[in-house]
Order: C-alpha cells, then structure tokens, then sequence
C-alpha cells in the first residue's frame, strides 16, 4: 500500500507509484465502467497478486493479457440488460460497458508463468517472481 496519499481520491494508488498508470499517462485507457471495477495488488515474497471484483461476468468475458512484455491487462466487459417495452425502470445502478485496468509490472517476474483464475466473481491473477537480473558491467580504467 502506498504511504503518500493519492492526489484524487483514497484508491490506494498515486501518481508517484511507478507501477500503476494514471491519468497523466496517455496509454492509459479509461471507460465508464472502469470506476466500479475494484482492484487489489499485493506482494509475496513469492509472487503479485491481482483481485478484481467482475461480479455477474463469466470468464469468458473477462481477459487477461501481457503487453509488451511488462504491462497487465485485465479487460471485460459487462452487457446491458435487454429492456422489454412493457417494464417500468425505478431505478438504474449496476453499471455496463467496458473496462479496462492496466499495471506496469517489475522486471523480476515470470511472464511464462503467469495464472488466472475466476470464483465467486473474483478474478485472481497470479505474477510469480523471478530473479532480479543483476548486469554487471565492467569500467575499463583508463591512465
């Protein structure tokens, strides 16, 4: 959990985290629905973990994706419910559309390695880590 508080609200994220996109980043895609899809990550000592509430969505509405090697793309998208003209609407909360979140990963983690599994509405997404590569580069000493 972040320690500086967020510029925009208590979502646990800031725009000093260098692992999370906001909206200053101009890849970063946002939708109507994306608000009320909830995100959790957290970090083992062996892996990031991702849970996100898609309550009402079946996994094959759901995706999960790597771009370019080092960005986590969960994706979805939630229908709308088909209106019957003789029904009288009192009241409409549940959201529809797309979403979108993306999280900028850390280079020790096994991208070949990466699971998704979906229960009671939840998606969990497991990162597992790797090695931190460690170049060592040697400097000529000139003179």
């Amino acid at each position: 959990m972040a320690m500086i508080p967020s510029l925009f609200g208590n979502n646990n994220t800031t725009i000093f985290d260098p692992f999370s996109f906001n909206m200053f980043d101009p890849s970063t895609e946002t939708s109507a629905a994306i608000s009320n899809t909830r995100i959790d990550w957290k970090e083992t000592p062996e892996a990031h973990i991702f849970k996100a509430d898609v309550p009402g969505l079946k996994k094959e509405e759901v995706k999960v994706e790597v771009e370019e090697g080092k960005v986590l793309r969960i994706s979805g998208e939630r229908s709308v419910e088909k209106e019957d003209k003789n029904d009288t609407w009192h009241r409409t909360e549940r959201s529809s559309g797309k979403f979108t979140r993306r999280f900028r990963l850390p280079e020790n983690v096994k991208m070949d390695q990466i699971k998704a599994t979906m229960e009671n509405g939840v998606l969990c997404v497991v990162v597992p880590k790797g090695e931190k590569k460690r170049e060592v580069k040697n400097i000529e000493i000139c003179g």
